[in-house]
């Protein structure tokens, strides 16, 4: 079926691939809760299955059906060209991952944002600094990718301790990248600042109070807010700077699911 003739959605879309986290704290059942929220119609493809809960991450695989076979499938419902992507946890061959990459690259999305996640931040992890290198080195080059590391995550790229903020940036710019959002929330001291960081400049998006505890899938969370914002009209640094706001906003109302594990936010209620 292909719809009620004249009746076609104007809504964007965002692709969200990642890892499935059963529990929903992170991964792509958060991206399509986050983007739901923000009014934009969610897709997804899973690129690592997990089985974890609130509490850590026991085992993660690399996905049971090949992630391109997916795309291919729902690549017709991207024709409009208004859509986006976004990926997440990824235990996809390198070699395969850049592959759909570039045929992601060709689909023309309005905006992409990669969160480089080195593994969930409890119980089994995924990538070292040569398993991250490999990926960077796959997905970069197609051009047009945001990344948004954490100082771990830019420091596992490096393969230093450095705090230096243009250094931490350059191997993901070098590796092609157009902006490198590096996050603040591991950085020491009560305030966390984000930075914009291109080849030419390094922009603050204000420094902001540390907020009290740990939530779940934060990383996430503000990645899939930044698509849909972008998706929504906002530039790409207004919508850094929003997708922060976002989270802060929404951060008190997180809590453990069931009672059990760590907090994780909420879905926002009518």
């Amino acid at each position: 079926m292909n719809g009620i003739p004249g009746h076609h959605s104007t809504v964007p879309i965002a692709l969200c691939l990642g890892g499935m986290d059963p529990s929903a704290g992170a991964g792509i059942l958060r991206d399509v809760q986050v983007v739901s929220s923000l009014g934009v119609y969610p897709m997804a493809l899973c690129t690592a299955e997990t089985i974890q809960n609130g509490s850590a991450c026991l085992r993660i695989a690399p996905p049971g059906l090949p992630p391109d076979e997916g795309f291919a499938a729902l690549r017709p419902h991207l024709l409009s060209g208004h859509w986006g992507a976004k990926l997440g946890l990824c235990a996809v061959q390198p070699g395969l991952m850049g592959a759909l990459a570039r045929t992601i690259h060709e689909a023309a999305p309005l905006a992409r944002i990669w969160d480089p996640v080195l593994g969930p931040s409890s119980g089994a992890g995924l990538h070292d600094r040569e398993t991250l290198l490999a990926l960077a080195e796959a997905l970069l080059p197609s051009g047009g990718w945001v990344v948004s590391p954490n100082l771990p995550e830019a420091r596992t790229l490096l393969g230093g301790p450095t705090s230096d903020p243009a250094a931490l940036a350059r191997p993901w710019l070098e590796l092609g990248a157009e902006a490198v959002w590096l996050k603040g929330g591991h950085g020491e001291g009560g305030d966390i600042q984000d930075l914009w960081i291109t080849a030419g400049s390094v922009l603050s998006l204000g420094a902001h109070p540390r907020l009290p505890g740990e939530l779940r899938g934060t990383g996430c969370a503000v990645a899939s807010a930044w698509l849909a914002l972008r998706l929504r009209g906002a530039d790409a640094v207004r919508a850094a700077s929003e997708a922060g706001a976002w989270l802060r906003r929404h951060w008190e109302r997180a809590a453990a699911p069931g009672g059990y594990g760590r907090p994780a936010l909420l879905p926002e209620c009518p």
